[in-house]
């Protein structure tokens, strides 16, 4: 894309082109020339990108980019051909994640600083447990540089369109696996529970052909005490590549601790019991609401 008209600057954020393909002077924030935005690419690449993110990857110097699969590192690729960079190959087998990740930080700051409008792209949300997007962000505003995230597509908006689930009909919670099971979350049982990561649950390294998972057990056992033992939970991978289905797989807590899991599993556990109203608050409200219209009608009069 060439050149994008833009906006007036907000302070702290990267302006955004009105339109892809109009011609004007890059974007700049008056400290420093660099600047930082970060896109997500969603889950599927091809149907998922917004038109916006499109915009900013074509317009950018630099595109760093972290995605799951060869398609849609062709597509950055296509849309940006001279500043494409692929950051995937920072992961290796048993290293932390964590220095991966601060690997990556390093990486987009030292092109910020380098004076680029650089644009790291992030399959999924890029904000959805993507360490890297919000620490880069931090980073570069703390040093005087513009930069601000667009929303995109994660596998929990997949998730909700593949399984039906409505999360305003009985509220969701949702939390990292390894994080559930460490850090005495709680979980209501009357609301949808969205465990991410459950295919990784405490490994905190990267491994491409799958993760140790010697601490399911203790997963399970949390959840056996919160849950039925027949209860019925999905593992669920969206769909990456178009034409393909999502995996859908019903099991129970205890299965969790059978076969294989992918990388990419999301565990979505539905509610086991009905809530239970508060009829006491219910008609305070409803009197509340009242009172409040008798009052406006009485000074309007």
């Amino acid at each position: 894309m060439a050149k994008a008209a833009t906006t007036k600057t907000d302070p702290g954020h990267a302006p955004m082109p009105a339109a892809a393909g109009a011609n004007a002077p890059r974007p700049g924030n008056g400290a420093h020339k660099g600047s930082l935005i970060v896109v997500g690419t969603g889950i599927r690449t091809v149907g998922h990108l917004t038109m916006e993110a499109v915009a900013w990857i074509k317009q950018a110097d630099k595109v760093l980019h972290v995605v799951g699969d060869p398609v849609a590192e062709l597509m950055l690729k296509e849309l940006n051909p001279n500043g494409a960079e692929s950051m995937t190959g920072m992961y290796a087998e048993g290293k932390p994640r964590i220095d991966t990740y601060n690997q990556m930080v390093e990486r987009t700051l030292e092109c910020v600083r380098a004076g680029m409008l650089t644009c790291m792209a992030c399959y999924g949300h890029p904000g959805v447990f993507v360490y890297p997007s919000h620490e880069s962000i931090r980073r570069a505003r703390a040093e005087g540089y513009s930069a601000r995230m667009l929303p995109g597509i994660s596998s929990e908006d997949c998730l909700f369109a593949d399984l039906g689930v409505d999360p305003g009909i009985s509220g969701c919670q949702s939390y990292e696996a390894t994080d559930f099971l460490l850090n005495g979350r709680v979980i209501d049982p009357t609301s949808s529970v969205v465990l991410w990561q459950i295919g990784v649950v405490g490994d905190a390294t990267f491994k491409p052909l799958g993760y140790d998972l010697s601490a399911m057990p203790l997963l399970v056992e949390r959840l056996l005490a919160i849950y039925p033992a027949t209860h019925p939970m999905y593992l669920y991978e969206a769909a990456v590549f178009h034409g393909c289905e999502p995996v859908i797989r019903q099991i129970t807590a205890h299965e969790l601790a059978y076969g294989p899991l992918s990388a990419g599993y999301t565990l979505y556990i539905p509610p086991a019991y009905q809530s239970t109203s508060d009829p006491t608050t219910y008609y305070r409200m409803n009197a509340m609401i009242a009172a409040n219209k008798a009052a406006t009608g009485a000074a309007i009069g």
